[in-house]
C-alpha cells in the first residue's frame, strides 16, 4: 500500500530504454499494445504529466471523480498525483506525451490553470498535431540516434506543443496601458505560481491563507487576486478545494476510516472535517463514501 491508496496503481516516470530525456511520445495504439491486461482501465496515480490529443475515433476518461467524453479534437492534460483511468480509449488514436514535472519548467498561471480536458477544432487541432508530430520526430531521433539528443531542443518543442493546444484564455476585460499591464500580470503569475507549489506541498498542514502568505512574504490580499487572475477564484477557496480534492481521493480509493482522512488531512479533530466536507459537497464523508462505492455519488460530465 502506498499513500495509503491500495486500489490506485501508483505509476513511476519509467521511459523505455534510450528514452530517458525526461519526455517520452507515443500514442494510443502503443498504450494498447503494451497494455494487454487493460490495466489502463483501472484507477492510476502518476508521478508525471500526460498530455493526450485524440486525433480520430471515440471513447471516455476519468479523472478525479469527473468523466470526459473524448472524440476527435479532445485533448487531455493529466497531471502528477492525479487519479483517473482510460475507461475507454479502444477507438481512440494520437500521440501521448509524459513528461516529468521539472522538465519544463516554468509553467505560466494559465498552463498551471488550464483544464483536465477541453476541445480543439479545425486549424487549432491541426496544428496541435503538427506540433506534436515534431516532438515526436524529435524524440524518435534522439532514442535512434544519442548523438543527436538534445533534451534542451526536446524541452522547447514541448513547451510549444502545450502553448499551441491550450485552449483560448478568456477575452481581457480592458487593455492594459503601454508599459504598465505585462509587467503586473507576470508579477501575478509569479505569485500564483508560488503559492500553487506552496498548496501542494502543504496543504495537509496549512489550512489558512494567511500561513501561506507569511511563508511567501506576500499579504493574503496579494495571494488572492493573484489566485483569481489565473484559476478564476480566491485564495481561499482555490486551498479548500485542493484539501476536499484529497479528501475524496482517500475516501474513494482506501478503507481508511474517516477519521484517519482527517489526521491525514491535517484535521485533529474528526466533527471539524465532517463539517468541512459537508460545506463543501453538502454530504458528510461517510455518506459520500457510500454513494460513491454504489455509483450514485455525482460525477458530472466535462
Amino acid at each position: 500500500m502506498e499513500n495509503g491508496q491500495p486500489d490506485v496503481r501508483q505509476l513511476r516516470y519509467a521511459p523505455a530504454i534510450g528514452a530517458a530525456y525526461g519526455v517520452e511520445v507515443l500514442d494510443f495504439a502503443g498504450l494498447r499494445s503494451m497494455d494487454t491486461r487493460r490495466l489502463r482501465t483501472q484507477p492510476q496515480r502518476p508521478d508525471f504529466h500526460v498530455i493526450a490529443l485524440v486525433a480520430s475515433g471515440e471513447g471516455s476518461h476519468e479523472a478525479d471523480f469527473r468523466t470526459y467524453r473524448l472524440a476527435a479534437g479532445s485533448v487531455v492534460w493529466i497531471r502528477p498525483g492525479t487519479v483517473h483511468r482510460w475507461s475507454d480509449v479502444d477507438t481512440c488514436d494520437g500521440p501521448l506525451i509524459l513528461f516529468r514535472p521539472d522538465f519544463l519548467a516554468g509553467f505560466t498561471a494559465e498552463e498551471a490553470a488550464a483544464p483536465a480536458s477541453w476541445q480543439l477544432e479545425g486549424q487549432r487541432l491541426a496544428l496541435a498535431l503538427l506540433a506534436a508530430g515534431h516532438l515526436g520526430r524529435e524524440h524518435e531521433t534522439a532514442v535512434r540516434s544519442p548523438e543527436l539528443a538534445s533534451p534542451r531542443l526536446l524541452s522547447h518543442l514541448l513547451g510549444a506543443l502545450i502553448l499551441r493546444a491550450l485552449p483560448d484564455a478568456p477575452p481581457s476585460t480592458s487593455a492594459p496601458r503601454a508599459g504598465r499591464g505585462r509587467p503586473e500580470a507576470g508579477r501575478r503569475h509569479e505569485v500564483f505560481r508560488a503559492y500553487r507549489s506552496a498548496v501542494e506541498e502543504h496543504f495537509a498542514e496549512w489550512h489558512q491563507v494567511a500561513d501561506y502568505a507569511g511563508a511567501l512574504g506576500y499579504d493574503v490580499r496579494t495571494l488572492s487576486r493573484a489566485t483569481s487572475a489565473a484559476a478564476g477564484t480566491g485564495a481561499k477557496t482555490f486551498l479548500d478545494q485542493r484539501v476536499l480534492l484529497e479528501a475524496k481521493r482517500l475516501l474513494a480509493h482506501t478503507d481508511l476510516p474517516v477519521g484517519s482522512c482527517a489526521w491525514r488531512l491535517g484535521f485533529r479533530d474528526v466533527a471539524n472535517f465532517t463539517t468541512f466536507f459537508r460545506r463543501q459537497t453538502g454530504t458528510p464523508p461517510a455518506g459520500w463514501r457510500t454513494a460513491y462505492s454504489t455509483g450514485d455519488a455525482s460525477r458530472p460530465d466535462a
